[in-house]
């Protein structure tokens, strides 16, 4: 990303190559994968009840975004 230029995070994950968003699925699926759901609602479900599962999730967003991206993460109000 260009210094100074904002892009929401779902833009960002839309413009990476297909290899990347398999790379950031994989970790994000590795977290899922034990959990007992069949559709993405009941899935939403689940982690949204789960304040553990978010806050893992997150971070698989924010490292890979920080790290493999080297973006800069600033938390709207």
């Amino acid at each position: 990303m260009s210094a100074g230029q904002f892009k929401p995070i779902p833009q960002i994950i839309l413009e990476l190559p297909p290899a990347e968003q398999q790379k950031l699925y994989d970790d994000a699926l590795a977290i899922i994968r034990n959990l007992d759901w069949t559709d993405a609602a009941q899935l939403t479900a689940l982690v949204m009840g789960n304040a553990a599962l978010q806050q893992k999730l997150a971070a698989v967003l924010i490292n890979y975004l920080s790290h493999e991206l080297r973006a800069e993460i600033r938390y709207g109000e």
